[in-house]
């Protein structure tokens, strides 16, 4: 997510006039999203990343569980043994009352085993692919997310956004007419007003479109409630899909750095100001070796020449990771980063969502914080990517998860 917040801070802006007409909009609704309903059964109330309690997940009030698809087959086209350990582990949760919404595997993994989705006979394979999981999965996944996030760099390469939209299209075009009572779509990350644009041709097989937000926890813009609510009347607006929120949350710790404690990071580095470590980048990232390999890897990664590796570290995203700080700003309104700032947002959010008629349901991100450091930096004590969870890394439950399980009992 982190290199694609500037552009949702433009889209923010440049769709704040379409929102105000969206927002007038006498229905909100429609036969499709009332269809999409019925099959559903109610208000989808999910989680990304449960654990296998299976009791203390239903204890919140949690209903379905979304879950990446372990890639199906090897190179040599026979069916890979993650696969069909992860079909067995998917239905456990079908069995113990947690239902399945299925995320198909990136571009780059198609790639990893040998199909490219560029070529004709990649592309072939790719809906081949697609029709299967639907087929194989019927009575164990109810809904199914096309990829995720295209759009994001990291997760989109090597494929170029109009190929990604064809990625995703072809895939919904090979699951529609199979699909029966299941739900297909794809989503977003944040508004991506280009990528909702490139699938209008693909719309057509869609049950629903789905957005990824998370406001208080990036940037220090857009957070609030209403730009919430601005988003995801923007895409119900835009596509006159059904919408599904597929992932938000709010981090239950985190904090602004003092400049004494920003400098005591940057001389690790062994640099003592930001101008220095601008100056002396080369001297920085070798020190980054040894300090943070996995924020090295990232940002070599992401900024391939050394002139441009400055510019991204200093970023307003990838700087939190820096300095493992929730920066001044980066936050909702009477939401701190606390476990009773995160609680509070979810008793405020869910009534708010439940008033989008348009919307299907919501999953929230995650069930359980991270002891194993932020997946972008790899340190530990970084905020931003470990402590999204409604429990602990012991499991035991934080207020969050009381405040989950008595907003969703009010919503059907």
């Amino acid at each position: 997510m982190e290199p694609f917040i500037r552009d949702q801070i433009i889209a923010v802006l440049k769709f704040v006039p379409f929102h105000v007409v969206a927002g007038h909009l006498k229905k909100q609704s429609s036969p499709e999203v009332e269809q999409a309903r019925r099959k559903l059964g109610g208000f989808i109330k999910g989680i990304c990343h449960p654990s296998e309690d299976y009791a203390q997940i239903r204890g919140a009030g949690i209903e379905w569980n979304r879950a990446d698809i372990a890639f199906p087959f090897d190179k040599e086209g026979n069916l890979r043994e993650d696969y069909l350990n992860w079909k067995e582990k998917v239905r456990r949760y079908r069995e113990n009352g947690i239902r399945i919404f299925a995320v198909t595997p990136y571009p780059r993994t198609f790639i990893e085993y040998g199909i490219d989705p560029r070529t004709p006979e990649g592309e072939a394979r790719v809906r081949e692919i697609a029709a299967f999981l639907l087929t194989d999965l019927k009575g164990i996944a109810e809904g199914f997310q096309i990829t995720n996030e295209m759009g994001i760099p990291h997760f989109t390469k090597p494929l170029n956004m109009r190929e990604a939209a064809r990625f995703i299209g072809v895939q919904l075009e090979a699951m529609y007419p199979l699909r029966g009572d299941i739900l297909i779509g794809y989503n977003s990350a944040g508004p991506q007003g280009d990528l909702h644009a490139l699938m209008r041709p693909w719309h057509k097989y869609c049950d629903y479109v789905g957005i990824d937000l998370y406001i208080g926890c990036f940037a220090p813009v857009g957070n609030s409630f209403s730009t919430l609510d601005m988003m995801l009347r923007y895409l119900w607006s835009m596509t006159k899909k059904p919408v599904i929120l597929m992932e938000f949350g709010y981090i239950s710790a985190g904090a602004p750095k003092t400049p004494e404690e920003k400098r005591a990071i940057l001389r690790q580095y062994g640099v003592n100001s930001e101008k220095e470590a601008r100056e002396k980048i080369d001297l920085v990232m070798e020190n980054m070796k040894t300090v943070a390999p996995t924020f090295y890897n990232r940002v070599t990664k992401n900024a391939s020449s050394p002139e441009k590796r400055a510019d991204y570290l200093f970023q307003i995203d990838t700087k939190n990771h820096l300095y493992r700080e929730l920066p001044r700003g980066v936050v909702v309104r009477k939401c701190p980063h606390t476990p009773e700032g995160q609680a509070n947002f979810y008793r405020t959010v869910f009534p708010r969502l439940a008033r989008h008629p348009f919307l299907l349901g919501a999953f929230v991100y995650a069930w359980k914080d991270k002891d194993s450091g932020c997946y972008a930096c790899g340190q530990i004590d970084c905020p931003t990517e470990t402590r999204w969870g409604l429990v602990d890394i012991q499991h035991n439950e934080k207020p969050s998860y009381y405040a989950v399980r008595d907003a969703l009992m009010n919503i059907r």
